[in-house]
């Protein structure tokens, strides 16, 4: 009687290990998207959640747009208010490139002289109206739209996907847009 028990211990363990195994490979693991047409990428982006970094924390009407140069280079511009709908506008304008002999969805972008960070294209829609950007260490990520708002049954998959993927979504921040 105790073999069959310990039998029968022996089955369940295998059968809850190979069940949670199945359910972790079933969830969506980020990484660079394939095949990103740059082109496509390019112009505004409305924020509609992030990790903020720390610059980012307490803005609104987050817009970030991307112009593609013939050097390669991205331009980058960051335009917000802070504190409020009716706060200061401001523009920060950082440096990206695309990584040397890397995927078109894998940038270095420079925010401040002389720091470089990577910056990846994690999910992207395939008519480019949203995408899922984040960084290799997890600690910031951002969901932009192509319009200031999202469905929130899509905000919240791709919110699914960024934890399941690692990223600490307690931290993500929705980001306010409200336009005129």
């Amino acid at each position: 009687m105790k073999n069959t028990a310990q039998k029968s211990l022996l089955c369940l363990a295998i059968l809850l290990f190979n069940f949670t195994a199945h359910a972790r490979s079933q969830r969506m693991t980020l990484r660079p998207v394939d095949n990103m047409q740059i082109e496509r990428f390019m112009g505004p982006w409305y924020i509609i959640s992030h990790i903020p970094t720390l610059f980012e924390k307490n803005t609104y009407n987050g817009i970030e747009s991307y112009e593609l140069q013939e050097d390669g280079q991205i331009d980058v511009t960051f335009t917000f208010r802070r504190g409020s709908f009716d706060g200061t506008e401001r523009t920060i304008r950082p440096k990206a490139f695309l990584k040397e002999g890397a995927k078109s969805s894998e940038w270095d972008i420079q925010l401040l002289w002389p720091f470089w960070s990577d910056y990846q294209i994690l999910d992207l829609d395939v008519d480019y109206q949203w995408t899922v950007v984040g960084v290799p260490n997890k600690k910031y990520a951002w969901i932009m739209a192509r319009k200031p708002h999202m469905d929130p049954r899509l905000h919240s998959k791709l919110v699914l996907k960024l934890k399941d993927s690692g990223f600490n979504t307690k931290k993500l921040r929705m980001h306010p847009q409200k336009w005129d």
